[in-house]
C-alpha cells in the first residue's frame, strides 16, 4: 500500500470513529481511560523496552540532552502519565453542555451546545508521553485523533497506540478513534495535511521548523503551538528575593520546555542591586548569560548578546538579559521579539501589575509567578494537547473545552419564516 493510500485509509476510519464518538457518554469514556491507565501499568516493562530502542537511536543521531529528556519513558514518567489519565477522568465532560438559551419574538427557543471538533490531526516531536495526553483529551472531548509523532519516538508511540486501542475496544469503543501513523516517512505528514475532506483541524507541537512546515503546507485549519520565547520582567518595584526565586525557577527548573524563560528584562532602577545577586544564582545553576552592554557593565563575565539572541528559543541553560529604561521599553521588547506564549512581571506595585496584564498580548500573563505555570495541568485544565499561540479558536493551553466548538440548536412549534 502506498503512503497516500495508507493515510487516506487511516483518515477515513478516524472519520467513521468520530461519528460514533459524538453520542458516547462520559461514563463510557472514563471507563476506557481507566482501562488504558491500568494497561499502561501492566505493560510498563514493555513500554520501557521499546523506549530504550528509541533512546539508543537518538543518542546515535546526537540528539541534545533536552531532546533525550523529552523522549525518555521511565517508571516515573509512566506513573505521571497514569496520573494524568486519572485527572482527565475527574474532569467534567464538556460535550453536550448548553452554553446559552434565549427566546425570539416568534417563540423560537435558540441555544448553543458544545460539540466535538471531529477528527484532529496531531503532529508532534519527541515526548511520547504526549501521545497518551493527546489521546485522553481527544477521547474525553469526543474527538477522533490521528497522531503523527517524530521518527525518534516511533517504537514508543506504537506500543502506546496498541495499549490505547486495547483500552478502547475493551469498553466497546472504536479502536480507530486513536491511531498512530506507523511510519517515519515525512510524506505521511504531507499526505495528512492534504486530507481536508476528512480531518477537521491540525495541531502541530514541536520546534519552529515543524510549525512552519505544517502551517505552509496544510489545507486544513491549523492551531499553532509555536515556539516559546518567554520573558520575565523584573520591575523597579520588585522584591529582590522573590524576583531571584521566580527567575531561577523560570529558567532552570526545566530549561528544555516551551514555557521556560528565555529572556530576562530588568528595570534600570533595580538593576544595580538585583543583577549581581541573580547572576550568582545563575552561575551556581550553570546558566550562560548573554547580556546587553548595560548588563555586562554589572555582570562582566556575561557573553555579549547579539540581535539573534533576543528572539531565540534556547531550550537550554542559556539566558538573554537586557536592562530596560522603563516598563514601556519592556512592552516594546516583548512585542517585537516575543512569541505570544508566556510573560511574567515581578513587582509589588498593583497598578503596574494590572497594566502589564492588560498590555502584554500573550496566551498566559502572570504576576509574581514563574513562567513554568503556563501548563494545562498547572492551570487546572488537566492534561493539555498544546499551547495555542494563535487566537483562533483558542488562545493558550488547550484542554477539554478548547477541543470542542459550539453549534446552534433551535426548538420550534411549527414556526415558518415570513
Amino acid at each position: 500500500m502506498s503512503i497516500k493510500s495508507m493515510i487516506r485509509e487511516i483518515a477515513l476510519s478516524a472519520k467513521e470513529a468520530s461519528r460514533l464518538l459524538r453520542t458516547i457518554k462520559r461514563k463510557e469514556k472514563d471507563a476506557a481511560l481507566e482501562s488504558i491507565a491500568r494497561k499502561l501499568v501492566e505493560r510498563k516493562d514493555e513500554i520501557m523496552i521499546q523506549n530504550k530502542k528509541d533512546l539508543a537511536a537518538a543518542k546515535e543521531k546526537g540528539l541534545s540532552p533536552a531532546m533525550l529528556d523529552r523522549l525518555t519513558l521511565d517508571e516515573k514518567t509512566i506513573n505521571s502519565i497514569v496520573q494524568g489519565l486519572n485527572e482527565v477522568m475527574l474532569l467534567t465532560d464538556p460535550v453536550g453542555e448548553v452554553t446559552g438559551m434565549w427566546e425570539r419574538p416568534n417563540n423560537l427557543q435558540v441555544g448553543k451546545i458544545r460539540i466535538p471538533l471531529g477528527v484532529i490531526g496531531f503532529i508532534y516531536e519527541s515526548r511520547p508521553n504526549v501521545t497518551v495526553d493527546a489521546a485522553s483529551l481527544c477521547l474525553k472531548s469526543g474527538n477522533a485523533v490521528i497522531l503523527k509523532g517524530g521518527s525518534e519516538a516511533i517504537n514508543s508511540n506504537l506500543i502506546l497506540a496498541d495499549i490505547i486501542k486495547e483500552g478502547l475496544e475493551e469498553n466497546n469503543l472504536p479502536g480507530k478513534a486513536v491511531q498512530v501513523i506507523p511510519t517515519t516517512d515525512r510524506q505521511a505528514t504531507t499526505e495528512l495535511l492534504a486530507c481536508d475532506d476528512l480531518v477537521d483541524v491540525i495541531i502541530p507541537r514541536g520546534g519552529e521548523g515543524l510549525i512552519r512546515f505544517v502551517t505552509e503546507n496544510s489545507r486544513i485549519p491549523v492551531l499553532k503551538h509555536y515556539k516559546g520565547v518567554c520573558h520575565a520582567y523584573v520591575d523597579k518595584y520588585a522584591d529582590i528575593d522573590t524576583a531571584i526565586n521566580i527567575c531561577i525557577n523560570s529558567k532552570v527548573q526545566r530549561p528544555g520546555v516551551c514555557n521556560a524563560m528565555e529572556t530576562m528584562l530588568v528595570h534600570k532602577d533595580i538593576a544595580e542591586e538585583f543583577m549581581p545577586e541573580v547572576a550568582k544564582a545563575f552561575r551556581k545553576a550553570k546558566v550562560e548569560l548573554r547580556g546587553c552592554e548595560k548588563t555586562r557593565a554589572l555582570i562582566p563575565d556575561a557573553v555579549p548578546a547579539t540581535e539573534e539572541d533576543w528572539p531565540a528559543e534556547f531550550l537550554d541553560l542559556i539566558l538573554a538579559v537586557k536592562i530596560v529604561d522603563s516598563m514601556e521599553e519592556a512592552f516594546l521588547h516583548i512585542e517585537k521579539y516575543g512569541s505570544n506564549h508566556t510573560e511574567t512581571i515581578i513587582t509589588k506595585d498593583y497598578a503596574r501589575a494590572r497594566r502589564f496584564l492588560a498590555q502584554v498580548d500573550s496566551s498566559v500573563v502572570l504576576v509574581n509567578a514563574s513562567t513554568r505555570f503556563n501548563d494545562g495541568n498547572q492551570l487546572g485544565l488537566g492534561s493539555e494537547i498544546g499551547i495555542n499561540t494563535s487566537k483562533l479558536h483558542a488562545f493558550g493551553p488547550m484542554g477539554l473545552t478548547e477541543l470542542t466548538t459550539t453549534k446552534f440548536i433551535v426548538y420550534g412549534d411549527g414556526q415558518v419564516r415570513d
